[in-house]
């Protein structure tokens, strides 16, 4: 797989994926230009094998596969799981601030996000809105594009101990900075908003912004970095970095075995909705496909899912924060991660699979354990595999800065990953007859 070719396109859709509703929508323009065709949960379905379809649901989840030849109680599903969410600042239903004659935007967090790198950056705007049309209940994707705010930070002459502890408050530090206006002038976020479709739409007619679901986001594109470009900066590689490397896999996929890509939303919540890694959709589709529950049961005994999300590389400024043995380096290859509380679902022959599918795709691969003293973080995986009872390994590239506005990968690790799972679903078989 070329990587330069790879990272291109990344870098494009890193940018693209503002939202998880634009992330979804950008997943679905590439699908449908490799064969790909829609299919709306409400209908019934014709599947044949060889078929390639998606589904998607809230416009922030998709499920998308490639229905094989094989018999799915022989060679069972080759799941590749991701999310499509990362922690952001939420725009308020009510968000209207004014101090003195600046006018602002009340924000909440979503998810555990660093909240530091979020000031001093030039933010937009995207996500859905819902508005009346003619009487009609609609809605649409939205995105400002240019730079509309700023969260500035305090000047050190104003708080002299900021370099030696700091800690924020969300609620009165983080409103970002939209404009200056009069005291008299008034200051109606959904009227902009109003304003702002129909630039973007041209010829929709708006009736009445009802309500929205907005995302700040940091204007600064995606890129390679680094004295010889070892390195992808960009927001949101966790996770739309491992939902990019799942999708280029699918579209590679032979049909010999069927393969299903998962891109959940909300993970960065806990992943308890009806989009969520915990919630319906994936059973959902995959009963569907392997015609009711019970078949289900005895063809994910011969199934496997890959869980795809971002490790922790070492960081050469606290390599103390990591195992000693157990430092996954960027440009290393995709990380196994591993915990016995559970926290991944890994397991030593789901490990072990992963191991040898990496061999077989001369790709390098490496650990990750968290310190013993150390609280683990967790994924999709382990509530995947809770839902669903399939075999589960927990994977994923190893990064710096994870939950940062910017955050950054090793520039050769995302085509590694792809290229294994490439391997994973075009593998016939995945476990011998005495597994």
């Amino acid at each position: 797989m070329d990587a330069t070719e790879f990272n291109q396109d990344l870098l494009q859709f890193l940018d693209a994926g503002r939202t998880p509703f634009h992330a979804v929508s950008a997943m679905a323009q590439r699908l449908e230009a490799s064969g790909f065709t829609h299919l709306a949960e409400r209908d019934n379905w014709d599947l044949k094998p060889g078929a390639r379809h998606y589904v998607v649901r809230n416009g922030s989840s998709i499920v998308a596969f490639v229905l094989g030849e094989s018999s799915l109680q022989d060679a069972g599903l080759r799941l590749i799981g991701a999310h499509t969410d990362s922690p952001c600042l939420r725009v308020k239903p009510q968000p209207e601030l004014r101090q003195k004659n600046y006018w602002q935007l009340g924000v909440e967090v979503y998810g555990g996000a660093l909240l530091a790198p979020w000031f001093d950056r030039d933010l937009s705007v995207a996500g859905r809105v819902s508005y009346l049309a003619g009487g009609e209940l609609q809605s649409r994707l939205i995105d400002f594009q240019r730079p509309l705010a700023v969260i500035p930070s305090l000047a050190i002459h104003l708080d002299r101990e900021v370099n030696n502890s700091r800690s924020i408050n969300a609620q009165r530090e983080l409103p970002p900075l939209l404009m200056q206006c009069a005291e008299d002038e008034p200051g109606d976020w959904r009227a902009l908003l109003r304003a702002q479709l129909q630039t973007q739409y041209a010829g929709l007619a708006v009736d009445e912004v009802l309500d929205f679901e907005l995302n700040f986001y940091d204007t600064q594109p995606a890129a390679l970095v680094g004295l010889r470009g070892d390195f992808i900066a960009s927001a949101r590689l966790d996770n739309l970095l491992s939902c990019y490397a799942g999708m280029r896999a699918l579209q590679q996929a032979s049909g010999a075995a069927t393969a299903v890509l998962v891109c959940n939303d909300h993970e960065e919540v806990g992943s308890m909705s009806a989009v969520g890694a915990q919630g319906p959709m994936l059973r959902a589709v995959l009963e569907r496909l392997c015609g009711g529950a019970a078949a289900l049961t005895q063809v994910l005994e011969r199934s496997l899912l890959i869980s795809c999300d971002n490790a922790h590389a070492l960081h050469p400024n606290f390599v103390d924060r990591h195992d000693g043995n157990h430092g996954p380096l960027m440009n290393g290859g995709p990380v196994i991660k591993v915990n016995a509380s559970q926290r991944y679902a890994s397991n030593s022959e789901t490990a072990a699979l992963f191991r040898q599918l990496c061999r077989s795709a001369e790709v390098p691969v490496q650990s990750f354990v968290v310190r013993t003293d150390m609280a683990c973080g967790s994924t999709i995986g382990p509530l995947t595999a809770g839902e669903l009872g399939v075999p589960t390994v927990d994977v994923g590239v190893p990064q710096l800065a994870m939950h940062s506005v910017r955050e950054m990968a090793g520039a050769r690790d995302p085509a590694w990953l792809a290229a294994v799972l490439t391997h994973f679903v075009r593998r016939e078989r995945l476990w011998s007859e005495g597994a």
